[in-house]
């Protein structure tokens, strides 16, 4: 979670769809480059899932994120936000 977070953080798109399941993600991974993310707080973590806020300079993100564990690495699921 928290590579992910920084990789969102630097801009590194690839990092973030490279550690995304290959059956949920999107073709392509597009933030918005304007957001600049300034924090990120991990509320709740268990085996595969993971409750955070993520904060950045326009709010606050508040996600439940779901990880799978495929040839001993950790992909991104899928995510409820609140």
């Amino acid at each position: 979670m928290r590579s992910r977070y920084s990789a969102y953080a630097v801009g590194d798109t690839d990092y973030v769809w490279r550690t995304w399941h290959p059956r949920t993600r999107p073709q392509q991974v597009a933030p918005d480059p304007a957001t600049r993310w300034v924090r990120l707080e991990i509320i709740e973590a268990d085996e595969d899932t993971v409750e955070f806020r993520a904060h950045h300079d326009r709010g606050v993100l508040h996600e439940r994120s779901r990880f799978q564990r495929r040839a001993g690495r950790w992909f991104y699921l899928d995510g409820e936000v609140d």
